[in-house]
């Protein structure tokens, strides 16, 4: 179950290698009642370039305490990328492994970004993590002094 859909804004963003997977997920989101912004690509292009979707997403994301970032490319690597090019922004990858890189990415580093290499996963297995991801508290700690240095 996800966290309280009053809460929070998903913000949505991929290039045409993430495209089916962004409308599956994004239906999903809306189906639970969540305020859903997306960024794009609306149709599938094989010529179009992530950063043109995935760095305007990635702006309202670091201007935002109630919003999470879910990216989506071929691999994630290039999106996350790009999207931590923006203040504020700490983007993680998951293209399949170990679950515990997603709770760990929002445990020590507080990622407010998660990147999905969509050829790598399942609606069902991208759905999971997604879910496990948006629960997994950030501990603080030692870990905030690290983050403060990241974001000044």
């Amino acid at each position: 179950m996800l966290p309280d859909p009053k809460k929070y804004k998903i913000v949505l963003a991929t290039d045409h290698a993430g495209f089916e997977l962004k409308e599956k997920v994004k239906s999903y989101f809306q189906g639970n009642g969540y305020t859903v912004e997306d960024f794009g690509a609306f149709e599938y292009d094989s010529n179009d370039d992530y950063p043109d979707f995935i760095l305007p997403a990635a702006h309202v994301v670091g201007n935002s305490d109630h919003a999470f970032g879910i990216i989506f490319g071929g691999s994630g690597q290039g999106e996350a990328m790009a999207a931590n090019r923006v203040k504020g922004v700490r983007a993680a990858v998951y293209y399949d492994g170990p679950e515990d890189i997603v709770r760990l990415s929002r445990q020590h580093n507080n990622a407010n970004v998660l990147s999905l290499g969509a050829r790598f996963l399942s609606i069902e297995k991208a759905i999971r993590v997604i879910d496990l991801w948006l629960h997994e508290p950030f501990v603080g700690d030692r870990h905030l002094r690290r983050i403060s240095k990241l974001d000044a």
